[in-house]
């Protein structure tokens, strides 16, 4: 199992959380403002296109709410199994492929169809690389120096 200190700290995982957002965020204003992509989805795969428009309220949401249950379930994860960031990164990576595939069922363009796949491979990068790797620690000499210890067998 992992120790207290292999797990990801909350603030940490907020600021993994505030940056796939804000990424997310940054997609949707150069898309929407910048370059003029209608954003407009249906419903459900064949339903009618304009249905709804994808807003930068919903961007800021989604995100925040996909980073949680990230969270969430690595923490969960890495309580009940020793692999939990190996699963967990999986899991991962299997629901950000598939949640970028839903946009090019229920877009009517191509251009809102890119826009949303790089909001969704976006969001799910950040939170994947970014909950699952270890920080960056200042190491002190006595953690540089070699380790030397016997193994059994080998005495």
């Amino acid at each position: 199992m992992e120790t207290h200190t292999e797990r990801i700290t909350s603030r940490r995982a907020l600021g993994v959380i505030g940056l796939a957002t804000g990424l997310s965020a940054a997609v949707w204003v150069l898309a929407v403002p910048m370059l003029g992509v209608e954003l407009d989805v249906a419903d459900y795969p064949g339903g009618p296109v304009g249905a709804r428009t994808v807003g930068l309220a919903s961007v800021i949401v989604t995100s925040v709410v996909a980073g949680l249950a990230g969270w969430a379930s690595l923490a969960l994860l890495t309580r009940v199994t020793q692999r939990g960031r190996v699963i967990w990164t999986w899991l991962a990576a299997a629901v950000t492929a598939i949640s970028a595939g839903a946009p090019m069922q229920l877009t009517g363009t191509a251009s809102a169809a890119v826009s949303l796949v790089a909001m969704h491979l976006v969001v799910g990068t950040v939170l994947i690389t970014g909950l699952v790797s270890r920080p960056l620690t200042r190491r002190s000499a006595s953690d540089l120096e070699p380790v030397t210890s016997v193994r059994k067998g080998d005495q």
